[in-house]
């Protein structure tokens, strides 16, 4: 009896564990499915979730890209307006007894600016300072390197910025050199240019759009002044001190009496060429990428260039009876200028208006108020830049649109048209600043510079000319 009570115990036992098996086998046969197709499930999310990790990596590489070798371009157009530009549209102007030494200014510019540039230039401009000046953070370019900085620039390297911002440096002072044609030594301008660069050019930039500069619309700056591309930093601080050198150094020999005409409006013709395609990478460029408001400050430069030229065109018409070459490259040249610190704050129909304005207004500065006063600004930087960067720079707060640059914030007017009536009041203490800053700085080192090596030719040399006197040589031997 116990033998088979035994038997069905352990018969039982069995039972139940086979079974059991059997249940548990089942059991992980159905879940094997489930598991199978969550292990994919999974894997594609992980596989989704890095390529859009890749993608969005992609398409920031693809931006960075695109802008930087948009800025690389601008730099390089902006260097073009120099040298050649520049460097022809003023040395076709002089007497060929002086091509090569007024071609020479703007050389030396490229060379000195940039050394100066590196060391503490770029610093004073765009490092951190006070509400006027930076400081001497970034001298020989420390922490400026090629990876981007969030305080300028988001999607190019810092240093793309920085070779930017220095061919602004390089050619501002370039510019004054067309009031005293003819008859400053080269070393004296060398050092004259020198002290302008850090006393004058240097704040100026840093208090436009340095950061926490004063009138620095974009970062914070207490009196928001529009300038894009330079109306005030480039246009009016040269043209001012244009002006205070003119008349500081005096006359050239036999001005006005006897005639000075342009010894190659040829070579003019094409620096003003030269000047009209660099532009676009003066102003285009300054859009700091190369999205739609590089394309609408590009648009905005071609017009405003294009007006100028018409309304100097037609002006000279109305007066002399024939529209000159000359006029027409002065004019565009004006309408270049008084568009700079608008071309990425309005619209193309403005732009023609301030072009138009502006190459009228320069027309009328040439041609009567520098008769007027009898100042000697021998190519006009004063009445082209000085005037039309002031005008230019005060237009700009009466044109300026927030659907074209929403700088004051999203929502706010800009000019004067869309209600803001406060920001023309904000582009003339602007200007007021750049004009009290060149005028003081400038003449403080005119003295300096006059006073212990002397800024002007012989009148020997003068006679001979600044080619012969300033560098031994003759820009046109072949003649002889």
């Amino acid at each position: 009896m116990r033998v088979a009570v035994v038997k069905v115990f352990l018969a039982l036992l069995l039972t139940l564990g086979v079974g059991g098996s059997v249940l548990t086998g089942q059991t992980a046969l159905a879940q094997a499915p489930a598991a199978a197709a969550s292990a994919p499930q999974a894997d594609r999310l992980a596989a989704l979730e890095k390529q859009t990790a890749d993608n969005a990596k992609a398409i920031a590489s693809a931006q960075t890209s695109g802008d930087n070798a948009w800025m690389l371009v601008s730099a390089a157009l902006v260097l073009m307006m120099s040298g050649p530009g520049l460097a022809l549209f003023y040395g076709g102007l002089v007497r060929k007894k002086n091509v090569l030494g007024t071609m020479m200014q703007t050389f030396a510019m490229m060379a000195m600016v940039t050394v100066l540039w590196a060391i503490v230039g770029y610093s004073l401009a765009f490092g951190e300072g006070n509400a006027f000046i930076g400081g001497f953070g970034n001298m020989f370019l420390h922490g400026v390197g090629l990876t981007p900085d969030s305080t300028y620039v988001t999607t190019i390297p810092l240093q793309t910025f920085m070779v930017y911002q220095l061919m602004f440096a390089i050619i501002t002072p370039a510019l004054i050199t067309g009031a005293f044609a003819e008859r400053m030594k080269f070393s004296s301008m060398l050092v004259f240019m020198f002290l302008w660069t850090i006393i004058i050019y240097s704040p100026m930039a840093h208090m436009v759009w340095g950061k926490g500069g004063l009138l620095n619309a974009a970062l914070g700056g207490k009196i928001p002044c529009l300038d894009f591309a330079g109306g005030t930093v480039v246009h009016v601080t040269s043209g001012i001190s244009a002006l205070v050198t003119a008349i500081y150094l005096g006359k050239r020999l036999g001005f006005p009496k006897q005639p000075m005409p342009p010894h190659s409006v040829v070579l003019s013709f094409i620096g003003a060429c030269l000047l009209w395609v660099g532009w676009f990478g003066f102003n285009a460029g300054s859009a700091l990428s190369a999205g739609s408001l590089a394309t609408s400050a590009f648009v905005a430069t071609h017009f405003g260039a294009a007006a100028a030229a018409i309304g100097w065109i037609a002006a000279e018409w109305i007066r002399q009876g024939k529209p000159s070459a000359l006029g027409a490259i002065s004019g565009a040249v004006a309408g270049l200028v008084g568009i700079t610190p608008a071309a990425g704050f309005v619209t193309p129909m403005s732009a023609l208006w301030i072009g138009l304005f502006t190459g009228v207004f320069c027309y009328f500065m040439v041609v009567k108020v520098k008769s007027w006063f009898g100042y000697d600004d021998s190519l006009d930087a004063f009445g082209v830049h000085g005037a039309g960067g002031t005008l230019g720079a005060i237009l700009t707060g009466v044109f300026a649109n927030s659907t074209i640059n929403p700088i004051l914030g999203a929502g706010k007017p800009t000019g004067l048209l869309e209600g803001n009536g406060h920001q023309v009041l904000n582009q003339i203490a602007g200007v007021a600043i750049a004009w009290t800053i060149s005028i003081i700085g400038t003449l403080v080192i005119l003295f300096v510079v006059d006073k212990t090596m002397g800024l002007r030719v012989s009148e020997e040399d003068e006679r001979d000319g600044l080619d012969l006197s300033q560098h031994g040589e003759e820009g046109y031997d072949w003649a002889h």
